[in-house]
């Protein structure tokens, strides 16, 4: 019952990949959207299904409900530093398709699609039994890696329209 959510990611996947292969004829736009989706299926496969990634290793949790944590705030550790790299690819695609979405609602959306993932964990551990926790730490150090994914996008905007500025200038 637990492995249900991981079937479903697979097959959204692989009918994702074909579509990509078919319909997008640059190799360039290809590669990107291939990895993008290379990206959105393994994190869907860490936050989703009881496999779990301690830093070391890979294993499957066994089946239960998980925990709730709204109140204990636990902002440093490695488990917060994880979950903040994990979310900074996504922080930079939402900045690099959206190129005129302001920080502040990126800093919003980042909260917004924290609180839907572990949202999402608690109520698919209740369904499926995924053992995923839900925690108020994990909101956080989402929204940030969204946001410093979209600060390294917007700086990344910013420096290549100064450089195509200045060389026409000249």
């Amino acid at each position: 019952m637990c492995w249900e959510p991981f079937r479903i990611i697979l097959i959204v996947a692989t009918l994702s990949c074909l579509v990509i292969l078919v319909h997008v004829c640059q190799p360039q736009a290809r590669t990107r959207q291939l990895l993008g989706l290379g990206y959105l299926f393994g994190l869907s496969v860490i936050l989703f299904t009881p496999l779990s990634f301690d830093g070391t290793a890979i294993y499957v949790m066994p089946a239960g409900v998980g925990q709730v944590n709204l109140s204990r705030l636990y902002l440093h550790g490695l488990g917060f530093i994880e979950n903040i790299i994990l979310t900074i690819p996504l922080g930079w695609g939402i900045k690099r398709h959206f190129h005129h979405y302001p920080l502040l609602g990126l800093g919003l959306t980042g909260l917004l699609v924290g609180a839907s993932i572990e949202s999402l964990q608690y109520f698919m551990s209740q369904h499926w039994l995924i053992n995923r926790s839900s925690d108020i730490n994990d909101v956080i150090a989402n929204a940030t890696g969204i946001l410093i994914g979209g600060l390294v996008a917007a700086t990344f905007q910013f420096v290549a329209q100064h450089r195509k500025t200045s060389v026409t200038d000249y």
